[in-house]
């Protein structure tokens, strides 16, 4: 873009608003009221957003390039998801699932089913650096227990969250832990050490709460009939055994040997078929249909049949064409300006480091809200802020730690957002169902924003350190 061009286009702050306005009421009436998809108003907001953008003077191909820009980069991520619904079918199929399921009613307590849930995906999470492949294997496990032990579905899945997010958040195996410190010019390390100081204070408030909440089904009779029903129907429809947990370990292993993301993932589901095969007596066309529209099966248990009737690439795909649609969105609103025009209105009431720290955690909120792409908020606050912090003398860390405890953290609480759509997916349950017990993604921001407030912990670059590194 040259400067002749550049002079002729511009976005306007009054039309921004109007497009995300739009975006926010078209989104809460459809859902909150009509009780619809978010697919519909998304679309609506991206024409209204390529509209506008026309009309301030960006050509058609200019816009279509950021659209096709935004998907290209979460690309991966759309293939990880359903590569994800195609290992929650096959290993339903291979017994995996249901496995984890029957030892789960038969070893954890309700009293204490929140924490060692939250606690169980922490350590996965850490150890895959992915929060969406530990919800989508252990979580879905998980969300079958907390059912047979009588737990709140949207309090299993808040757990689930919190503990897959801490995971995700604090691993330097994560895509979303490199990409924040990348953005603000931080190091990977020193990032992770930063997180801490919000991340552990956080992280213990969440498990207090779990464990409060589960004080609630401490005294509660367990109904052991009901118990003894779902675990013998499961050993009467699979082989159950503890050579069953095999597959989860290995995908642990491969993780610690480094094996890329997608040749994992898809070892993983091939690794579901074998099992099937071996153990289960499943035969090839049931492979193939678990992996492609999901397992199926009647207990004549109708909630054993609701947790194992799930899974396979077709079950990902009203997920992946919601977020296509907020991934057009996000590439229209970013290519324009849109976005820019109202970061920079905020900044111009940014007059101290407090106020920066505080706007940034503001403006990645936003865009999460606005984009319904946690790799989009992390890109866009983070190019947008690193010359602010630089000039204002504060470290990267303090951004790239600002980016993720709201980028990476809000985003599942957000229903129309990738995570949010995936999860939905996944754990069958609606975001609007789990928001309130996610303690972590909402406890987290919230301790980001009293250290802003307060300047703990957010530490300025040692200028004399750096002049004696140069000398």
């Amino acid at each position: 873009m040259n400067n002749k061009e550049s002079k002729k286009k511009s976005i306007t702050f009054t039309k921004s608003m109007i497009v995300f306005v739009f975006l926010f009421v078209s989104l809460f009436v459809t859902i909150k009221i009509y009780e619809g998809s978010p697919h519909i108003p998304l679309l609506v907001s991206a024409i209204i957003a390529g509209v506008f953008a026309v009309q301030s003077g960006y050509k058609w191909s200019f816009i279509e390039e950021g659209i096709k820009e935004t998907i290209k980069m979460s690309s991966q991520a759309i293939i990880i998801m359903l590569i994800i619904g195609s290992i929650i079918g096959t290993w339903i199929l291979g017994g995996i699932v249901p496995t984890m399921i029957y030892y789960g009613l038969k070893v954890l307590s309700p009293g204490m089913f929140l924490v060692a849930t939250c606690f169980i995906c922490s350590i996965i999470s850490l150890a895959t650096g992915s929060s969406w492949s530990t919800a989508g294997t252990v979580g879905v496990a998980l969300m079958g227990v907390g059912v047979g032990l009588g737990v709140p579905s949207g309090m299993t899945a808040g757990a689930i969250i919190s503990g897959a997010y801490f995971g995700d958040k604090m691993s330097p195996l994560s895509d979303t832990t490199n990409l924040a410190p990348a953005m603000a010019g931080a190091d990977l390390f020193d990032h992770i050490k930063h997180m801490l100081y919000t991340t552990g204070p956080s992280y213990v408030i969440a498990i207090i709460v779990y464990g409060i909440l589960g004080m609630k089904f401490a005294d509660k009779s367990i109904d052991y009939s009901t118990i003894t029903l779902y675990t013998e129907t499961l050993s009467n429809n699979f082989n159950v055994s503890p050579v069953m947990l095999i597959p989860p370990i290995l995908v642990i292993f491969m993780v610690i040997k480094k094996v890329p993301a997608l040749p994992g993932l898809i070892g993983s589901s091939i690794l579901g078929c074998i099992f099937a095969a071996i153990f289960q007596k499943a035969s090839i066309s049931q492979m193939i249909s678990s992996a492609n529209h999901g397992f199926s099966i009647s207990t004549e248990v109708d909630v054993i049949d609701t947790l194992l009737n799930r899974g396979g690439i077709q079950s990902m795909m009203g997920t992946v064409s919601l977020i296509l649609i907020a991934l057009s969105f996000a590439g229209i609103v970013e290519k324009s300006g849109m976005i820019k025009v109202i970061v920079e209105k905020i900044l111009t009431y940014a007059k101290s480091d407090k106020s920066v720290i505080t706007a940034t955690l503001f403006t990645t909120i936003f865009v999460n809200l606005a984009t319904g792409v946690q790799y989009v908020a992390l890109i866009i606050p983070g190019r947008m802020y690193k010359d602010v912090y630089r000039e204002r003398n504060l470290h990267p860390k303090n951004l790239s730690r600002a980016l993720e405890d709201t980028g990476t953290l809000v985003a599942p609480l957000i229903p129309w957002s990738t995570d949010g759509a995936f999860l939905m997916g996944a754990l069958g349950i609606s975001p609007f169902a789990y928001i309130s017990y996610c303690i972590l993604n909402i406890v987290n921001p919230i301790v980001s924003l009293i250290y802003a407030q307060t300047g703990l912990t957010i530490e300025k670059i040692n200028i004399e350190k750096n002049i004696s590194k140069n000398t």
